[in-house]
Parts: C-alpha cells; sequence; structure tokens
C-alpha cells in the first residue's frame, strides 16, 4: 500500500492556484436554498466526521460562524459566497484544510501584479511590461485601504497557519477583485482597482484593470523575466537560491568558503536524478573534498512526499564532517511548508543543526494530508485534513520553526539580487554559541547551579543571537506548571528570574505573586500584584491581580 504523502504539489496548489490559475467553466448556478443546504453539508460533515480539527477554533465558534453565514447567503453575490465559505473553512488555520474551486461556478481575476511582503513592506515585485510604471514601487493603500489593514481584513479569507504561511502563500490574495470586495477593502465589485504607491521618492496613485490569472506567471512566489513580465530584481546576476528554477535541487561547490550550498525547493525527485542518488553523490563529494561546512536552503520548499526525507536526515546523521555544530546549516523560510516542516524537525531532532532565516511557514505539529469533500449542489470542492503529523512531544509544540540565527530581507537587498541570510549562514561564527538555550538553563536550573543560571539567563536576554528565542514565554511557562506543586520554590527561583530579566513583564509579576501566596509569602505576594496592576492598570492581567490582592487582604 502506498503510503500517505504529504504534500504540496497535490495539495497547496489547492490553496492557491486552484482559483488563481485556471478559468472556471461556469456550469452551477445553485440557489440561495442549495447554498445554504450545501452549508449544512459542510457543518455536519466537519462535526460529525473531522471534530479533531477543533484544535484551534472551538465547535461553538465555527457553529456560530456557519449560522451567521447561512444567514447572510440570501443577501450575497456568488462571489461573496465562494469567499464565505473559504472563511469558513480557514477558521481551523491549518494550510491543508482549504476549499478548492475546481467544478465551481464563477471565474475570479487577479490584477497583473505579484505582491511580495519584504521586511519593510508589500512592494510589486513584479508585473506586466506595460505597468513598469509601478515595478518596486511599495503599496501603501489599495483603494484609499491603508495596505495593513487591508492584509488585516484579508486574513480571515486565507487558512492561516501561521502569519509565516499567510506572508509567503496569502500576500496576492490582495489582488483578488473579488476578494478585495467580499472583505469589505472595496465597497463594491470592480475589476478597475487603484492602488497608492511609493516610487524613487514619490506617492502617486495608479489604476489597474483585472486580467486573468494565468497572465502572471510566478515560480515559487517570484516573477520570472521574460517578453511579458518584469521582475523588479536586477537580472544581472541571480542569487543561489533563485538558480536552477527548473530543477528541484541541485548544489554548488563555494571554495573560498570550504561550503557546499544545496538548494531543495520540493519534497520530490527530480525527474532526473532521484533524491537518494542525487544526496549519495553530494555526500561523497564532502568526504572527498575540502570540505567544511554544508548548507542546505529549503527556504522556497513547499513539501511534497515526506517518506523521502529519510536520506537526507540520515547522510547528515552519518557525515562526521558536517554533523557538527557550526557546519551545518539549514535556511528556512516563509514557505518552508508541509513535509519539508517534517525534515526540518527531523534535522532538528537527529542533528547539530544551526537554523538560519525566517521562521517556517507550517507549525511544528499539524495537520497535513485531507480528503475531498464535494457539496451536493454546488459542487464545490472542500478538502479537510485528516492526517495529524507529531515529529515534536506535544510540550514542544509551536506556531513554526524559529531560526536560531534570524534574518529578513528587505526590498532593496532583493532588488540588488543579494542574499543577506546566505551571507549570514556563511559569516555565523558559533564559538560561544549555545544551540539549544531553553536545554542549556534547565539542565543549570536540574543541576541546582543558580549563580550560572542567572548569569547565562542574563547574558542570553541581552545577546542579539538568542533573538529568535521567547525567553519571557518560555520562563512563564516553565514556571507555570510548577505553581502549586512540590515544585513551587523552583517557580519562584524561575519567575524571580524572569521579573529581573523582564521588569515589565505583566505576566511574569502576576505568575510570581500566584507562587509567593502559595509558599504564604503574602507581603511579597501583594508587592508582586501591585506592580501588575502598576504597569497597565487597565489591562486583563491588572484586573487579575486586583482580584487576586482583594482575597489576600481579606485574610
Amino acid at each position: 500500500m502506498k503510503p500517505p504523502i504529504n504534500r504540496l504539489f497535490h495539495v497547496l496548489i489547492f490553496v492557491l492556484a486552484v482559483f488563481l490559475v485556471a478559468p472556471i467553466n461556469a456550469q452551477n448556478n445553485p440557489t440561495t436554498a442549495e447554498w445554504q443546504e450545501d452549508l449544512r453539508f459542510l457543518q455536519n460533515t466537519v462535526n460529525e466526521q473531522y471534530p479533531f480539527l477543533f484544535k484551534k477554533v472551538t465547535s461553538e465558534t465555527f457553529n456560530t460562524a456557519v449560522d451567521e453565514f447561512h444567514e447572510a447567503i440570501p443577501t450575497l453575490e456568488k462571489h461573496e459566497i465562494l469567499v464565505g465559505f473559504r472563511r469558513i473553512v480557514a477558521l481551523f488555520e491549518y494550510g491543508h484544510t482549504v476549499v478548492g474551486n475546481r467544478d465551481g461556478i464563477m471565474d475570479f481575476h487577479k490584477l497583473p501584479v505579484n505582491l511580495y511582503h519584504f521586511k519593510d513592506g508589500v512592494f510589486i515585485e513584479g508585473t506586466q511590461q506595460s505597468h513598469k510604471a509601478i515595478l518596486g514601487a511599495k503599496l501603501l493603500k489599495i483603494e484609499g485601504v491603508e495596505v495593513e489593514e487591508a492584509i488585516n481584513l484579508m486574513r480571515p479569507a486565507f487558512p492561516v497557519e501561521n502569519e509565516q504561511f499567510y506572508k509567503g502563500y496569502g500576500i496576492n490574495y490582495l489582488s483578488i477583485p473579488e476578494f478585495l470586495h467580499a472583505q469589505k477593502i472595496t465597497e463594491s465589485l470592480k475589476q478597475s482597482i487603484t492602488l497608492t504607491v511609493e516610487k524613487e521618492g514619490k506617492t502617486f496613485d495608479y489604476t489597474l484593470e483585472s486580467i486573468t490569472p494565468d497572465q502572471i506567471r510566478t515560480s515559487y512566489g517570484y516573477i520570472t523575466q521574460d517578453e511579458e513580465l518584469l521582475s523588479s530584481r536586477n537580472q544581472e546576476v541571480t542569487p543561489l537560491y533563485l538558480k536552477h528554477l527548473d530543477k528541484i535541487y541541485y548544489y554548488e561547490y563555494l571554495p573560498e568558503e570550504k561550503t557546499v550550498y544545496v538548494r531543495h525547493s520540493q519534497i520530490q525527485d527530480d525527474p532526473s536524478e532521484d533524491i537518494p542518488t542525487f544526496y549519495a553523490k553530494l555526500f561523497d563529494f564532502i568526504d572527498t573534498n575540502d570540505v567544511e561546512k554544508l548548507i542546505l536552503d529549503v527556504r522556497l520548499n513547499g513539501g511534497g512526499n515526506n517518506y523521502k526525507n529519510k536520506p537526507i536526515v540520515t547522510g547528515i546523521i552519518k557525515s562526521e564532517k558536517i554533523n557538527r555544530p557550526g557546519h551545518f546549516f539549514v535556511i528556512v523560510g516563509r514557505r518552508t511548508f508541509s513535509a519539508c516542516q517534517n525534515l526540518v524537525n527531523e534535522l532538528h531532532n537527529y542533528t547539530n543543526v544551526v537554523f538560519v532565516g525566517e521562521p517556517s511557514g507550517e507549525n511544528i505539529n499539524f495537520y497535513g494530508d485531507n480528503r475531498r469533500v464535494l457539496l451536493p449542489n454546488s459542487k464545490l470542492p472542500v478538502y479537510l485534513s485528516f492526517a495529524w503529523w507529531q515529529d515534536k512531544p506535544q510540550w514542544e509544540n509551536g506556531d513554526w520553526t524559529i531560526p536560531q540565527v534570524p534574518v529578513d530581507m528587505t526590498f532593496a537587498e532583493y532588488a540588488n539580487s543579494e542574499d543577506p541570510v546566505l551571507e549570514k549562514a556563511l559569516s555565523f561564527s558559533t564559538e560561544g554559541f549555545i544551540l539549544n538555550p531553553m536545554e542549556h538553563l534547565t539542565n543549570l536550573f536540574m543541576a541546582g547551579d543558580m549563580e550560572r543560571l542567572q548569569r547565562d539567563t542574563m547574558a542570553m536576554v541581552k545577546d542579539e543571537r538568542y533573538s529568535f528565542i521567547d525567553f519571557e514565554d518560555q520562563f512563564n511557562k516553565a514556571a507555570f506548571n510548577m505553581i502549586g506543586g512540590e515544585r513551587n520554590d523552583g517557580a519562584l527561583l524561575i519567575l524571580q528570574l524572569t521579573t529581573k530579566a523582564y521588569p515589565n513583564s505583566q505576566i511574569s509579576w502576576k505568575n510570581l505573586g500566584d507562587a509567593l501566596a502559595v509558599a504564604k509569602n503574602f507581603d511579597d505576594a501583594k508587592a508582586s500584584y501591585n506592580k501588575v496592576i502598576t504597569i497597565n492598570p487597565e489591562s486583563a492581567l491588572a484586573k487579575s491581580a486586583q482580584s487576586a490582592l482583594d482575597k489576600l487582604n481579606k485574610q
């Protein structure tokens, strides 16, 4: 039996290209009642067969949203109904759980631009030759709506696995007129949209007419320049991560850095050479040449078949040259998703990897593979995930993999064909760098070495190399589980350290107050609660602290 496949190019294409690429043959024209029947069918299917999807959203919230949409359907146009179904399914916040539009009932359109969300804003990364005037411009407004507000308004219509996934795969929803109207960015459905942009120090309005989606072709999120399309990137130089995009993977030796660079952009076999063969050759090259470092670039990798990850992981584990701190780097980013997240998890579990770049676009543990559910009247396909992928223990779960070396790219760097992410990987020194800081601090705590624990904690909090770790959140989670039990003294130690490192952290002072109250140190507990209130008297935590304070004062 063929194993289940956690895939991008069979699943994620439905998320984006299914309605952005192919025109739809308008054969069905459901009535209002039929749309409502389809909605109830979807609701019943989810509640009866997929209740496990209620992880990020409760069944109560889901069913309330369904009821509200059901009531609104008679007042909505066709495109608003289709987007409404997407909002309902997007509540689950899993990128593989989506609404498709093949065999749907209407066409969508697209503005002739490719958008990209860089470190310094949303820019027009590519467009048609006829719109060269806005190539490389920064997007400020859409029909008078500030771009950040538009992003927030569009968010509920996209299956936001995490904010990185939205950046990587959802930003171009802002160029679909039907979505702009359905999400109330435009007051009416219109195929002529005015953008406010900034270019070369000048701010101006520019009006675009929509086109069919297949007229704007991208590869891994970027325009490939040709006779019809323009890229904002300098075409005289091609950075390594954009070379040979006709290949799924390739490697190049960088002799000055004694480094092998690999770009691997799908977890699928390249037609010219399968994954085991490619990596066997790669590791043979590493073994027989002057190589000190391997950089595996999966920033464009949206997944595939995670059963194909094994040769990569085992090859790294067996490589004595590479599987050492400071000798193996993996570049991750917003498009790192699905089966590639499985690869990232396995490399984190079993190798001495250092991650560089942006957080991944996938949850660490996630619902992946999906089943097609066809709505009976409209024939609208809905894809509902059923497979829970858990490479990490539940308590190590998170929204994404956060790189130890965070690097984001500005538009100017992209336009100049620079690659600050690769440069950081090439130049980063691991001397004195602790790959797993929380594990290190936990070991110090368990060993009772409180003096070094305090010293190392304060040093790491101030060291920008550890900016990928939210120490405040991690410390509070660890302490919260200790409060009130036999390890309450441990919670006190952690929280005293946390409030010293983060003196304006309300949650830390609130938790410290709770731990002090359990220890019957009421005076210090009151002082901690008062600190919470002083920091922000109007916050929910301040109200909770006041309630705890009132109880202590009555004793």
